[in-house]
């Protein structure tokens, strides 16, 4: 199986602040980690940081030759 091409790092959040990204992420249809990754994109995007985005992996069964 490949790597997952994310990188996993541990966060320690107030749980006042995690609480409001779950509400927001809820509201959102996304995760509380894919309502990180948008927040953080934005705010990085105001700073004048622009971030392309990965190519998101491959899904269902590869095709033959592959």
């Amino acid at each position: 199986m490949p790597a997952s091409p994310k990188k996993p790092f541990p966060l320690r959040l107030d749980p006042a602040l995690y609480a409001a990204l779950e509400r927001v992420a809820a509201a959102d249809f996304r995760s509380v980690n894919a309502e990180i990754e948008v927040l953080l994109r934005e705010a990085l995007g105001r700073r004048g940081i622009r971030v392309e985005q990965s190519e998101p992996p491959r899904r269902g069964r590869p095709k033959k030759g592959e």
